[in-house]
């Protein structure tokens, strides 16, 4: 079972490292915004869970597949490339689009920690870590964000 789980939690590093990466680019694109600030709240509670999820992997010896963070920093520089309804700058549609990629990230992030504290048995291998406050901090970066997600979405759309 052990490695099935290395398989899983060398993914959810790579996808963790793409949102922190997502999360940094985005809150640079909306700096000196309540949309950038918050941003950067949510960037710095991300970078933080990537490190705690690095420290899982150390103390479980799990190895880090070195591929898959190659595989998933090139992957989200590709995704810049992809049309945001203006030729050289910033759109309203890239900064909703943003949010509600980190937003589903997030979503996703606080399943995580659920199915590692609990599914995967790691609350009691690893009981220095707070799995349940670790979802709810995912919850907080979600609340934090919806605002923002939604005022960008009518600003893109708008309505």
């Amino acid at each position: 079972m052990d490695r099935f789980l290395s398989i899983y939690l060398n993914d959810q590093l790579a996808m963790g490292i793409a949102w922190r990466e997502l999360a940094r680019r985005s809150q640079k694109a909306n700096q000196g915004t309540e949309t950038g600030d918050a941003l950067a709240r949510v960037a710095t509670g991300i970078a933080e869970d990537v490190d705690t999820f690095e420290r899982i992997m150390r103390e479980l010896g799990i190895r880090r597949n070195p591929l898959k963070g190659v595989l998933t920093a090139l992957g989200e520089r590709v995704g810049r490339l992809k049309p945001n309804g203006r030729l050289t700058s910033y759109s309203p549609l890239s900064r909703f689009e943003e949010l509600e990629f980190l937003i589903m990230g997030i979503e996703g992030k606080k399943q995580l920690w659920e199915t590692l504290g609990r599914l995967a048995g790691l609350r009691s291998r690893l009981p220095d870590i707070d799995f349940s406050r670790l979802g709810e901090r995912a919850e907080e970066q979600r609340a934090l964000l919806e605002p923002h997600r939604a005022r960008a979405g009518a600003d893109a759309f708008g309505t």
